[in-house]
């Protein structure tokens, strides 16, 4: 074999490496190209499964039953009747832990009412029940009567106190009773959970009211 042919042959073969190497990489990078749009198309795919989730739960929350509308109807006036007293603690009361938990509705009840507003007006129900039986003092809800009211606003001081404690006791109970029943009736899952709320919130209250009536 002459040296030209020889030199030919080696040409060649180092053509077809150069070849091999290139194709080796563009197989590479293709590979490394389809995994690439694989893990796209996974974090893709799992944004929708965490949209649909959300979405899922969004209308899971806005179901509700005759229970949620019952329920926040009839609690949003009792939740104002109790800011009206809680307000009247402001330059009435004398005792510093009626101020306390004048203070403490104040805080919990006028946002719960602004929610429970929302909730009605998102299902399309009266923010107030046309004909509301029973709403009234001794029906076993704890609202007080116009008499009541006006009898609380005629006092300060000490016998203030002991009134407002021994109403805001009765207005309490009134709202757990109600708050129990939107637990065990209720389909909203936000409402249940305000009752939930409720229950223990003013349970708590209710306690600490009834050492201030013993010691009153």
């Amino acid at each position: 074999m002459t040296a030209l042919t020889h030199a030919l042959r080696r040409k060649h073969v180092r053509r077809a490496a150069a070849v091999g190497v290139a194709a080796a990489g563009a197989l590479f990078l293709s590979a490394c190209g389809d995994n690439g749009d694989d893990m796209s198309g996974m974090d893709h795919g799992s944004g929708n499964s965490s949209a649909s989730a959300s979405a899922t739960a969004q209308a899971g929350s806005s179901s509700f039953n005759d229970a949620d509308v019952t329920f926040a109807q009839m609690m949003i006036p009792h939740h104002e009747q109790a800011l009206k007293m809680a307000e009247l603690a402001d330059d009435r009361a004398s005792d510093s832990e009626v101020k306390d938990i004048a203070a403490k509705i104040e805080k919990a009840q006028d946002p719960e009412i602004k929610t429970m507003t929302g909730w009605l007006k998102s299902w399309n129900k009266p923010t107030v029940a046309e004909s509301m039986p029973g709403m009234d003092h001794g029906s076993g809800d704890g609202m007080m009567s116009d008499a009541d009211m006006e009898h609380l606003t005629s006092l300060k001081g000490a016998e203030f106190d002991k009134m407002f404690a021994d109403m805001m006791i009765e207005h309490h109970n009134g709202a757990i009773s109600m708050a129990e029943d939107e637990q065990k009736d209720g389909k909203n899952a936000d409402a249940v959970k305000m009752a939930g709320g409720i229950v223990e919130g003013q349970s708590s209250e209710v306690e600490q009211l009834q050492s201030i009536v013993d010691r009153l």
